[in-house]
């Protein structure tokens, strides 16, 4: 992913942050009273404003320096959805055994992360591009693998088995990890209104993310 800083939006200016998955789909009328759909993308893309309310003259700042450092909408960087971060849901702690993300053939040693949203009706995968360092947990075919067995790519989304430990035919592969959401700034201006002498608010800072 090129353009992008490895570095996170500060947790504590992302509280009060808004937004969530959103898909484009062409809805096409018939004569009949019937319709066609058909969707424009083939997976969600994230959209988010963080717009702080009031706060302090220092938060201010440091929002600012954040939008600087990134030249606006120039690089990305990480953003922790305050709903959607970890593999299992948001009152759990990640399993190794919280997700599929292969299944091994005696060769392959690099499994790209994965999140399945899925019901009875239907599912969806995702890509899980950026994981979160120290939070990945990995089971091959119900049984946790020792970290010292595989490496994770922390930039990639990645995690690759070392030689001698690489899922047999058929094992099923697992993991488990927090994530964070790679975005950049949608705009490239941001607007401070200072209401009080040391607090003011930024009403806006949308974000959009960037698919790998």
């Amino acid at each position: 992913m090129t353009g992008f800083h490895e570095v996170q939006f500060p947790l504590r200016l992302a509280l009060g942050t808004s937004g969530g998955p959103v898909r484009r789909t062409d809805i096409v009328s018939l004569s009949n009273g019937r319709e066609n759909r058909n969707a424009r993308w083939r997976d969600s893309r994230r959209s988010y404003d963080a717009g702080s309310g009031i706060r302090s003259i220092g938060d201010l700042y440091e929002v600012l320096a954040f939008f600087e450092a990134r030249r606006g909408g120039l690089y990305g960087f990480r953003f922790r959805d305050p709903l959607d971060w970890k593999s299992c849901a948001p009152g759990e702690a990640p399993s190794d055994m919280d997700q599929v993300i292969g299944t091994g053939d005696g060769a392959t040693a690099v499994f790209p992360l994965v999140k399945t949203y899925g019901d009875a009706g239907g599912a969806w995968v995702r890509r899980i591009a950026k994981p979160v360092a120290g939070t990945v947990v990995v089971s091959v075919d119900g049984l946790a693998v020792d970290p010292e067995a595989y490496a994770v790519d922390v930039v990639a989304g990645t995690a690759t088995f070392a030689a001698g430990h690489v899922p047999p035919a058929g094992a099923v592969v697992r993991a488990g990890f927090a994530f964070d959401v790679p975005v950049r700034f949608a705009i490239d201006r941001i607007d401070v209104s200072l209401a009080h002498f040391d607090a003011g608010r930024i009403p806006s800072i949308p974000l959009t993310e960037i698919l790998p």
